[in-house]
């Protein structure tokens, strides 16, 4: 079972007494009157569990993808008011030059046409440079009015998407916030639940899950999917590394380390280390990296969880992964049966692997370090 439930084993009794203390005090009448519920039986407890844990999981993937859509957004809310300022300061510099030309044109304004002057010069030569010159300030005069307009339609265009992408930024802001919330209501029954059981049941829960991965684990090696073992690539290698010595970190949703992780927290934080970075969210990481065949799998390689792509472990080899397994547990070494398995991606599909490859020493499955 998970560590939560490990852990819980040994205050079981107190949970138990939290929870049976207020029945003690229900008026006979009312406790005769109410109808008796038959007990749910070990199987049902721990699928309801399970249910309640991958609820907590799909929240978080929603959560870590609303978190990279505002990180996105902020982004482009910056470039944004980036841009706007380096327009304004554009517009002021042509304002500054249309006042300049006003005033050269109000200070040399005469009141005769420049044809009239030509007819009555005494140097018609020199007229007609003056003339060519005063053409090339009338045209700067143009270039000069064409910058300045050109900058306040860049300015009211800039703004107009400043704010859209600002409003934009705030909508996400509100998706992670419910989120979160939503999380955080997903883990408020999880704790509701195991707080309910007795120590008798947690004990039963442990045994019943472990079973079932044992079972599960055995059956996914007879199919045959793990043909054979392959060496990492170096990348690859120094991604199993990192992801090992991180085992005994807590499962926090939304985190990436290096004090706690989630599931794809840690996967995106081992390939980061590495040297390759991959896209932070499971459904990312599914869509994104290439998929390869269970048969190909190496170490280092991602295996992904469950139909909707919410759950995301870093391959050991020899059948095992390490992963953050799931809310209030710890990183841990695992069989890669522990959950329905959707399929392998690779974050370096052109690299080649290891000439002569020496696995990290990993403790026993199940070690949260």
């Amino acid at each position: 079972m998970s560590g939560r439930l490990l852990r819980l084993v040994c205050t079981a009794t107190v949970a138990a007494q939290a929870v049976l203390a207020p029945a003690a005090s229900v008026p006979a009448a009312a406790t005769a009157a109410a109808a008796p519920q038959p007990p749910r039986t070990v199987a049902e407890l721990l699928t309801d569990l399970q249910r309640l844990y991958r609820q907590a999981e799909q929240a978080t993937e929603t959560y870590d993808t609303a978190e990279e859509k505002l990180k996105a957004q902020r982004a482009e809310v910056d470039r944004l008011e980036g841009e706007l300022a380096l327009a304004r300061r554009s517009l002021h510099d042509s304002q500054g030059a249309v006042g300049r030309l006003a005033r050269q044109q109000y200070q040399g304004s005469t009141g005769v046409s420049p044809y009239l002057r030509l007819l009555l010069a005494r140097d018609p030569q020199h007229a007609l440079d003056e003339g060519h010159v005063i053409g090339q300030l009338a045209r700067e005069r143009v270039r000069t009015v064409g910058r300045l307009t050109s900058s306040e339609q860049r300015i009211d265009r800039l703004a107009h998407r400043s704010r859209k992408a600002l409003d934009a930024q705030l909508t996400l802001a509100e998706q992670k916030k419910k989120a979160r919330d939503d999380v955080r209501g997903k883990l408020a029954e999880v704790e509701k639940l195991l707080a309910s059981l007795t120590a008798e049941q947690l004990a039963a829960l442990a045994e019943f899950e472990q079973d079932g991965i044992a079972d599960a684990q055995r059956k996914f090696v007879a199919s045959g999917a793990l043909s054979g073992e392959r060496a990492p690539s170096p990348e690859g290698d120094r991604a199993v590394r990192y992801a090992v010595g991180q085992l005994g970190k807590p499962y926090q949703p939304g985190a990436q380390g290096p004090a706690s992780y989630d599931s794809p927290g840690l996967t995106s934080s081992a390939w980061r280390q590495a040297g390759a970075p991959i896209p932070r969210t499971t459904r990312q990481q599914w869509t994104e990296l290439q998929h390869i065949p269970l048969g190909e799998i190496r170490p280092g390689d991602l295996v992904v969880y469950f139909p909707e792509a919410t759950h995301v472990a870093l391959y050991l080899g020899d059948g095992m992964v390490v992963q953050a397994l799931r809310p209030g547990d710890r990183i841990m070494i695992s069989p890669i049966a522990t959950y329905p398995v959707l399929g392998a991606v690779r974050p370096d599909p052109k690299a080649e692997p290891l000439s002569g490859y020496t696995p990290p020493r990993l403790p026993h499955p199940g070690a949260r370090g």
